[in-house]
């Protein structure tokens, strides 16, 4: 798959002639990695796209698993690979209808097809490209990263430990927001004499339950469930937990 430079973006708007720049606010969908995805997790994206008056969407990546194709040892009462993109192919469909636009970075889990492929031996003029794979609709764009108001978007794969997402913003020297550490979740800040900059975690939108992520059951740190905000065209970022219905709201135990 071709990759993609980062993409800034901005907005200028009029009113009576006089020029503003219109206020943004983006909603960060953390990793869902369908059809493993938590079953109420969509229902509480869209919710939180209509509460925080939201006009954009991020992908943080992992948007699909590719369980059946990973380089770990399978689960013999598992999906196969077919069975399992079929099922994808049906939970994607609602993901389309409910944000017929967004910006999706791309990751880990979702580059498994292309590695596998590298595995294998194959060229690149044999791959498929990923949207065609997953047929992703016209208005659904897939890079690396992005970066909008000043805000650089991104999956994260390099970064690890509970401080992943300030060290993902030192990396780049601009706020930040990864996904990709299911464990950590929040924003930290960090200011220095030219800037103040912060790095956001948004956690996940997985069911820890689902056996794809059998590989965590005996992890002291379990996902933690929710999404991201970006408002304020950049300028202040909060981590929305998910209420699960328990005594620690962002845990399914």
């Amino acid at each position: 798959m071709r990759s993609k430079v980062s993409k800034r973006v901005s907005w200028v708007g009029g009113l009576r002639n006089m020029k503003r720049v219109k206020r943004e606010n983006i909603l960060v969908i953390a990793d869902t990695h369908i059809p493993f995805e938590h079953r109420n997790y969509l229902g509480f994206c869209r919710e939180t796209y209509n509460k925080h008056h939201c006009n954009r969407v991020v992908h943080s990546g992992d948007l699909v698993d590719n369980c059946a194709i990973n380089y770990y040892e399978k689960d013999p009462d598992g999906k196969g690979p077919e069975e399992e993109m079929s099922e994808a192919d049906k939970h994607l469909v609602e993901w389309f209808k409910a944000f017929p636009k967004l910006l999706l970075c791309i990751g880990n889990h979702d580059m498994l097809v292309d590695r596998k492929a590298k595995s294998a031996g194959l060229p690149k003029r044999t791959f498929k490209k990923y949207r065609d794979i997953w047929d992703l609709p016209r208005s659904w764009r897939e890079a690396w990263s992005w970066e909008l108001d000043d805000v650089l978007f991104k999956h994260g794969t390099n970064f690890s430990g509970k401080n992943c997402h300030i060290a993902a913003a030192y990396d780049s020297r601009q706020s930040t927001v990864i996904g990709h550490v299911h464990s950590v979740a929040g924003v930290s800040w960090s200011a220095n004499d030219k800037d103040c900059i912060f790095g956001m975690a948004v956690g996940c939108g997985i069911d820890r339950k689902k056996y794809a992520f059998n590989y965590g059951l005996d992890s002291k740190a379990k996902p933690i469930l929710g999404c991201g905000i970006v408002s304020n065209n950049g300028s202040n970022a909060q981590f929305i937990p998910m209420d699960l219905g328990k005594k620690v709201i962002y845990m399914d135990f």
